[in-house]
């Protein structure tokens, strides 16, 4: 389509409704808060010394999300696990969280199953599933929830609960303290910039980076604590665009990437870069977006830059969470593609079985 003001071709590519969950994110931070508060943790459990979280795809976002929005607040920081296995220091003083939206993932539930015999403290995250009923038999406390605030059913189109479910959490675990005025702040600024970047507005820095990012390979760049979110934008536009993405994090970045800018040649035409910068970076990484601007510019590649307008970090993230998520649903829409689908990763499933 090319017009993404036309509500009526967006409703007949969006056929299972992934803006709907887009637009219910405040919603599902609203429901998860409210009931993950009420999970009864044993006090064994704040006694761990480190923590992991278990997850692959949009289940292990919200983990990348919060250690990068709370490194100078998590009592520990947060180890991601994205594989069969679990790193040798495992055991009774680990925190072992197990993510999976679906409940189903081989992974997550290999690893909980490798967790449990080391007597890792287990806490688990899903709307049911065998992951569920894992956590169910072995008595592990669990958020297990109906996303009844995601109609698409899509797990990166439900971070809602996978941020603010595990905040809740390692708060209940006493690794984390979170106010309900912040969870308040945060639905707040979900509900403006939805409005913001949302269909009914005509003209919005979403819908123009959409038409700005087609036909281009996007290159996701952010910092400190919004790494996490251009990871997260990444693998949206990945599932939602079917499209090519990739993320890297800056001052990281500085130490190889921009060498390899020059070749292929083909880089000029197809690349752009998306800056995800801010004013509450540091200010030696802010000086680095403006000499990464220029080394962009040395390479004749393009770029565009999102600067965020909350005052703190949360709100910040939170921004850039919806901004990404409309971003990646418009661009969806301009490649004529339903962002729902996911073809190839459930024949890979299959192929798996």
């Amino acid at each position: 389509m090319k017009n993404l003001n036309n509500k009526e071709q967006i409703k007949r590519l969006d056929k299972n409704n992934v803006l709907g969950s887009i637009e219910f994110l405040g919603k599902q931070c609203d429901q998860a808060w409210g009931e993950v508060k009420k999970i009864k943790i044993p006090a064994s459990y704040k006694q761990v010394q480190n923590i992991i979280v278990a997850g692959m795809g949009g289940s292990a976002l919200g983990a990348d999300i919060i250690n990068a929005v709370f490194a100078d607040r998590l009592k520990f920081p947060i180890h991601v696990v994205r594989d069969y296995s679990l790193p040798r220091y495992v055991g009774p003083k680990t925190l072992l969280i197990l993510s999976s939206y679906s409940g189903s993932t081989e992974e997550t539930l290999t690893v909980g199953i490798e967790g449990a015999k080391r007597k890792a403290k287990i806490i688990g995250i899903a709307t049911g599933g065998k992951l569920g009923v894992f956590l169910k038999e072995k008595k592990y406390p669990a958020y297990v929830f109906e996303p009844k605030n995601n109609p698409s059913n899509e797990p990166r189109m439900g971070l809602g609960y996978s941020i603010v479910g595990q905040m809740g959490l390692l708060q209940g675990c006493g690794l984390l303290k979170i106010s309900d005025s912040e969870v308040k702040e945060v639905v707040e600024v979900i509900r403006a910039f939805s409005e913001e970047f949302g269909v009914e507005s005509s003209t919005n820095l979403a819908k123009d980076f959409a038409e700005k990012l087609k036909k281009r390979l996007p290159i996701l760049v952010g910092s400190e604590f919004l790494a996490g979110n251009a990871h997260a934008i990444a693998n949206q536009i990945n599932e939602n665009a079917k499209c090519f993405a990739n993320y890297f994090i800056s001052p990281e970045l500085n130490h190889h990437l921009m060498e390899g800018l020059k070749n292929p040649m083909t880089n000029r035409k197809n690349l752009k870069f998306v800056l995800i910068n801010s004013k509450l970076y540091h200010p030696r990484n802010q000086k680095r977006y403006e000499v990464l601007k220029e080394v962009l510019r040395g390479n004749r590649i393009d770029f565009i830059e999102y600067l965020p307008k909350s005052e703190t970090k949360l709100a910040q993230s939170f921004e850039i969470l919806v901004f990404g998520s409309y971003l990646s649903f418009y661009l969806a829409m301009l490649y004529d593609v339903d962002p729902s689908l996911i073809p190839w990763v459930k024949l890979f499933k299959e192929r798996l079985k």
